[in-house]
């Protein structure tokens, strides 16, 4: 059994504990407000810019020559992961990591190549030896254009040359403060939408010098911002699941101490009892 002293030293291990799991929990709120406020700023823009590709993709035929649309064998599938590079988000990394793996592991014919964005999300498909064609720290904590625009460049690069035949990105969808849903979306190759898709009188599009030239021009910047509003998502994701599981980790560290602090009481009680009897007992036998 625990002395007095071994309580009260857990007591005072535990309450800082707290401390420090309450402050994360303050800055965890703090960044998800900021966070929160750029993805509302930038949605209505890569919603609108992925709305004008689905019609523009219904505009190519099998006859175009467009690198980006251009029906191949799939031998190898780039797979851009987006985590975080620390811990203590609660589950965030691991869910997102495991629906990555869970479609590679679907495909398993296909040669994989994982682009980790995130430190977290490369440790774990290094350990389960999986080919990691790039990796990118850094992005998770600043989320900025300019490296959603080099990963752009990047896999586009890598569709043209050959390397790979289709790329995909796995990213946590915001929809609250408590529910975040794992995504997985098809970037390349594009594809001719369904007529469904096709909405002729949104707009009236005309292409200079041609719709080839223009889509081959035009993919990278697309790719730019669907992989920043991907970023967006899952930074917001990542400061909801860190606020939650510090608050519930604060809460646990509540429960503890008053755990603690009970079991301290009644221990100190029950010197003071056994004190009084020895003392009783003492005068008694004076007597």
């Amino acid at each position: 059994m625990a002395s007095m002293k071994a309580i009260k030293k857990r007591i005072s291990s535990v309450n800082n504990t707290k401390k420090i799991m309450k402050a994360m929990n303050l800055v965890a709120a703090s960044k998800l407000q900021k966070a929160k406020a750029r993805l509302d700023d930038i949605r209505p823009m890569y919603g609108d810019i992925k709305k004008v590709m689905e019609n523009i993709r219904a505009g190519v035929s099998d006859d175009m020559e467009v690198p980006f649309a251009e029906a191949r064998e799939v031998k190898n599938i780039a797979y851009i992961v987006l985590t975080s590079d620390r811990g203590l988000c609660g589950s965030f990394n691991a869910t997102v990591s495991k629906e990555a793996l869970a479609y590679v592991e679907a495909l398993k014919d296909k040669n994989a190549k994982i682009i980790a964005v995130g430190t977290k999300g490369w440790d774990y498909f290094r350990r389960r030896g999986k080919e990691i064609a790039h990796r990118c720290e850094g992005a998770s904590e600043a989320t900025a254009f300019a490296d959603a625009e080099a990963l752009g460049v990047k896999v586009a690069e890598m569709y043209k040359s050959g390397e790979v035949d289709e790329v995909y990105i796995v990213y946590t969808h915001f929809e609250s403060v408590l529910t975040h849903i794992p995504y997985i979306e098809r970037l390349l190759p594009l594809k001719p939408a369904s007529s469904e898709d096709f909405d002729p009188g949104s707009f009236i599009m005309s292409y200079d010098p041609d719709i080839e030239t223009f889509i081959t021009n035009a993919v990278p910047m697309y790719l730019s911002i669907t992989i920043f509003g991907a970023m967006m998502e899952s930074a917001v994701c990542e400061q909801a699941s860190r606020m939650t599981s510090m608050d519930s980790a604060t809460r646990n560290a509540s429960d503890i101490l008053d755990e603690l602090t009970l079991d301290y009481n009644r221990k100190r009680q029950s010197m003071i009892t056994q004190e009084i009897t020895e003392i009783v007992s003492g005068a008694n036998a004076l007597q």
